[in-house]
């Protein structure tokens, strides 16, 4: 648990389902509009959302790490979820940061970079010596935000699927403190 900037960061309680739903959903609301088909976004439920994110976390190994982040007053600002690095079956020793969402509000806060600090520092603690992560090829607000942190695009691409709509994403990386 790490506190920066008048946030808080800790792990994720069954209780916070709710609430990182409504986060992530907001979250692919707002980044996502213009980048894949708007039918797909607006048919966004948090509530199944939520009830994923409860499976999820029942189901979660050790090896996989959800965060939030929540402000002064005790309010879910931000959620964040990394472990191993997939290679479509295959962990390998590297770790992926498999999401990041600020609540639309709150962006520009320091939330994501609080959470993206709390992940670094648990992955290079567990001794991991790259961070890797997917994100939208046309999303330029997150692709500067990871460039911000030392993040590069290392020429991976690969199609992701929405409603029949091709959305490429592109692979970033960076090496982690030893």
């Amino acid at each position: 648990m790490s506190e920066l900037k008048g946030l808080r960061v800790r792990e994720m309680a069954l209780a916070d389902c709710d609430r990182v739903a409504e986060i992530r959903t907001g979250g692919w609301q707002s980044a996502y509009r213009g980048l894949m088909p708007q039918s797909y976004l607006d048919g966004l439920s948090v509530a199944e959302d939520a009830e994923r994110r409860r499976t999820y976390l029942a189901r979660a190994d050790d090896s996989v790490v959800n965060l939030v982040a929540e402000d002064d007053g005790g309010e879910l600002v931000g959620w964040a979820c990394h472990g191993p690095y997939r290679d479509g079956e295959v962990l390998t020793p590297d770790a992926e940061l498999y999401a990041i969402y600020v609540h639309p509000e709150r962006l520009g806060r320091g939330v994501g970079q609080a959470l993206l600090a709390e992940s670094v520092e648990r992955l290079s603690r567990a001794g991991h010596g790259r961070l890797l992560l997917w994100v939208l090829k046309e999303n330029g607000r997150a692709r500067r935000f990871y460039e911000r942190a030392g993040f590069l695009a290392d020429g991976a691409e690969e199609p992701f699927e929405v409603e029949g709509t091709v959305v490429p994403e592109v692979r970033y990386a960076r090496a982690l403190p030893r």
